[in-house]
């Protein structure tokens, strides 16, 4: 049997596989977010107990010998730990929102471009740049009473593995200190942004990869375990992304549109970043974006219509929505890929009293498709384009977005991001796995040739909609 954990923000997963990469087995158990006044923090004790109690459900379902385990999880964010691993404080997420004023001023400034220049990270509020400098000036004592700033999945490897020092691996380091050209800190950047006097809080990045024998607790003493590599780069690696110029979208509650590469061009437009991947050369450039499924939650709640009701409702309106058009940047921190306007807020247009919820519904998903060609256009896509993500459980969606998009659609479902986090095990450990078997894809969706001349015009208008947006909102 071979595991996978995946540390979610809101879900902790681990997943059991057999040697050909079937699911046998899937536990959930959900954490908690405490949000208040722009502040979003989580419980470590609370997620480490998820950790344990999925793990050990999966080995009460699946009661075979687990021959290796990987792990994933949420990346950004800062949890702060001792030198045992254990919370200084509650964890601030990567949807923290109070270092918003500290990226305005680095984003007037200059610094934020400095830093992508340097490093090919476009800092948000939630990464561990921000946030620490935030801590540094509101909240110093906690800085000085930790051990180390690590990632999610970090503390969770650190405590498994009962580990001497907290560790972390290039894929996680990538945003915002990490050089991706020598894998290392690049301590220019953590000069920028004025915390040379906490560069010993950085976990040290294990290049070669972390890897280590767990020491008990969820998993048995000795199993061979993996830290890494955080969600994203662990999703493209469970879809089989892999090749340059190939690409992901994972469809949730915020988009995601990734490609492999092997070039770095750290010019034009800072957005995005470059996530260094086990393999020294290999990057996968991201547009993690803030736009996502959660603008299609907001319709819906307004709207009062229920999921099961959506496919239903795409096919009772017409592409283009009767006229209807929406700009679907409904995050009150704006947008962060492939463009930061912290300004930007969603726009409805080509509304009247005619104008049905189908019209709504249908506007507002077109509206993400656009955003997706965008983020995946930005991020280098050329190649073939994997799908996963809690969207894809709408094939009307499906559908539409491969319309919207113009490209085959391989829709991979299960647990992506777990999948990947075996599989990068497996690599670190020298086991050998049938990787297109592990990752070939549930089923592909191919674009209609019409709508997809359509949708290629519409996209050309909704880049004109939101320039003149993002216009106004730097008003």
């Amino acid at each position: 049997m071979f595991v996978g954990i995946d540390v979610g923000t809101s879900m902790v997963k681990a997943a059991a596989f057999d040697a050909s990469g079937r699911e046998r087995a899937v536990e959930a158990r959900p954490v908690g977010l405490d949000l208040r006044d722009g502040a979003v923090e989580q419980d470590m004790e609370e997620v480490y107990a998820a950790v344990l109690a999925v793990l050990e459900a999966v080995g009460a379902r699946v009661p075979e010998p687990v021959e290796l385990a990987g792990l994933t999880g949420q990346g950004d964010g800062v949890w702060l730990v001792d030198a045992a691993g254990r919370p200084v404080r509650p964890a601030l997420s990567w949807m923290d929102g109070r270092a918003h004023a500290l990226v305005d001023q680095w984003l007037a400034d200059g610094t934020f471009e400095a830093v992508f220049r340097r490093t090919g990270s476009a800092m948000f509020p939630g990464c561990p740049g921000p946030l620490l400098a935030w801590l540094d000036r509101h909240e110093p004592a906690s800085l000085d009473a930790a051990a180390a700033a690590v990632y999610c999945k970090d503390m969770v490897f650190q405590r498994l593995t009962g580990g001497a020092r907290a560790v972390t691996d290039v894929s996680d380091a990538s945003m915002p200190f990490l050089d991706p050209r020598t894998r290392s800190y690049d301590n220019g950047v953590v000069e920028l942004l004025g915390l040379t006097h906490r560069r010993g809080l950085l976990a040290a990045v294990a290049d070669p990869v972390a890897t280590a024998g767990t020491c008990g607790a969820g998993l048995p003493a000795g199993t061979r375990l993996a830290n890494g590599p955080y969600d994203l780069p662990a999703c493209a690696l469970g879809a089989g992304v892999t090749a340059p110029g190939d690409g992901l979208l994972i469809v949730g509650t915020c988009l995601a549109g990734l490609a492999a590469t092997t070039e770095l061009d750290l010019g034009g437009e800072p957005a995005g970043l470059y996530i260094s991947t086990d393999r020294p050369g290999h990057w996968l450039r991201a547009m993690p974006a803030m736009v996502g499924t959660a603008a299609l939650d907001w319709v819906l709640r307004t709207t009062g219509v229920r999921y099961p009701e959506v496919d239903a409702l795409l096919a009772a309106t017409p592409p283009g929505a009767h006229g209807v058009r929406v700009l679907p940047y409904f995050a009150p921190s704006g947008e962060r890929a492939p463009f930061v306007e912290p300004g930007l807020r969603a726009e409805l247009t080509g509304v009247c009293l005619e104008s049905t919820p189908a019209d709504l519904i249908r506007a507002t998903c077109e509206g993400i498709g656009y955003a997706a060609r965008h983020c995946l256009a930005a991020a280098g896509l050329t190649g073939s384009l994997a799908v996963c993500g809690g969207g894809t459980r709408s094939p009307a969606w499906m559908r539409l977005l491969a319309d919207v998009l113009g490209r085959p659609l391989r829709v991979t479902e299960g647990e992506v991001g777990a999948r990947g986090a075996v599989l990068a095990a497996a690599e670190r450990f020298g086991v050998a796995l049938d990787t297109a078997a592990w990752t070939g894809p549930t089923r592909v969706v191919e674009p209609d040739a019409a709508r997809a001349a359509y949708y290629a015009k519409g996209y050309e208008e909704h880049l004109e909609r939101l320039a003149a947006a993002r216009e106004r909102a730097r008003c």
